[in-house]
């Protein structure tokens, strides 16, 4: 069960979060489905409070606002209003850990067999996985870089996920310095402007 808004997770919270899931967040079927956003996995944070992205620390929030998705920077608490941006979230793997690390390559490979069942029912414009190293081992692609993928053929080797344009993301941890949040917004920016 999910801590209550406000509360943060204490350490008996985060283990007892471990392997559990959240739900997806996504516009209703048949309205405007601009992204997808998809994460590797739920931190023990998210599973913690049943918040995509809402470790504290974790840049999404503040990318998503200050390059443009949303006129507000919103909170993780506030995820149920992506919808009506026209935007959803989901993850490659459903179950909670503390690292991404500890997934398997198995695991990220049927998280992209799942991805790509899910846009194929759900039709949203473009998927954008937030995650190269990821992206990289759930599509058997070794040389994906940051950006609209582009390929030869259909599928993901195309730039392409059932219908959808495919997109990777810097993975917006805290935990991935390299990144910082100008650089960040400005790859989401790049998304954004996609869309448009």
């Amino acid at each position: 069960m999910p801590v209550t808004a406000g509360r943060k997770p204490t350490a008996a919270d985060l283990a007892a979060a471990r392997d559990h899931t959240i739900p997806d967040i996504m516009p209703e079927p048949g309205a405007r489905f601009s992204v997808l956003f998809c994460g590797i996995n739920p931190s023990l944070y998210s599973a913690a409070t049943g918040w995509h992205f809402a470790r504290p620390g974790n840049r999404f929030w503040p990318a998503l606002h200050l390059s443009g998705f949303t006129e507000r920077r919103l909170d993780p608490s506030e995820q149920h209003l992506l919808p009506g941006y026209g935007l959803g979230i989901t993850n490659l793997v459903a179950r909670a850990t503390a690292q991404a690390a500890e997934l398997t390559g198995a695991e990220l490979a049927e998280g992209g067999e799942r991805l790509a069942n899910l846009v194929g029912e759900r039709a949203p414009a473009i998927v954008a996985v937030a995650g190269v190293s990821a992206y990289r081992k759930a599509f058997a692609r070794p040389r994906a870089s940051i950006g609209p993928q582009s390929g030869p053929q259909s599928g993901p080797q195309s730039g392409t996920l059932a219908g959808a344009r495919l997109w990777v993301l810097p993975n917006p941890s805290g935990l991935n310095a390299s990144w910082t949040l100008p650089r960040l917004t400005e790859a989401f920016r790049e998304l954004r402007e996609a869309v448009e």
